[in-house]
């Protein structure tokens, strides 16, 4: 489980764009794997497809418990904040650019459907392919490409506005 908490860490930081929030939904992600590992059945699609519908399916449980507190809560408490985080490899002006852009990222992702925002980071963020996608999220394959697409075209329209430009 250790080279897979990682992933599951990301998923949840890339929905919630908290990371403190993105810590306990994978400790819940854990245990619920360490619960339920016996319903696992490799037939149905490798391991990380089914750790991440069990990811999915807490997130949206979170989604839902967590809706009526994000209706209520102002801009500036739901917006991330760029986190300092040590680098050894960059520089410090490099290290701020790049936590600059993730939360620029980020603010841009939230602003996206539900829908678009689990296609894009399934596939571009965390790197399955369709089929994995289309099994996680228990839609067919061409809803899949089209969210992906859709999710990718409004995305980039929404970092050009906030002024982000590809590099």
């Amino acid at each position: 489980m250790r080279r897979h908490t990682r992933r599951v860490y990301n998923l949840c930081y890339r929905f919630t764009g908290n990371s403190t929030v993105a810590e306990d939904l994978t400790q819940e992600v854990l245990l619920r794997v360490y619960r339920t590992i016996g319903s696992y059945q490799s037939q149905y699609g490798a391991f990380a497809t089914w750790l991440t519908s069990v990811t999915r399916n807490l997130l949206v449980d979170h989604h839902r418990r967590t809706r009526h507190d994000r209706m209520t809560d102002s801009i500036d408490d739901v917006l991330p904040v760029v986190e300092d985080k040590p680098s050894q490899v960059r520089a410090p002006d490099r290290q701020a650019e790049a936590a600059e852009l993730s939360a620029q990222l980020q603010r841009g992702l939230a602003r996206l459907s539900p829908e678009l925002r689990e296609a894009v980071i399934l596939r571009d963020l965390q790197g399955l392919d369709y089929r994995e996608i289309q099994t996680v999220l228990r839609v067919p394959e061409g809803t899949v490409k089209s969210r992906i697409n859709r999710g990718r075209i409004e995305l980039a329209g929404i970092l050009k506005q906030m002024g982000v430009r590809p590099a």
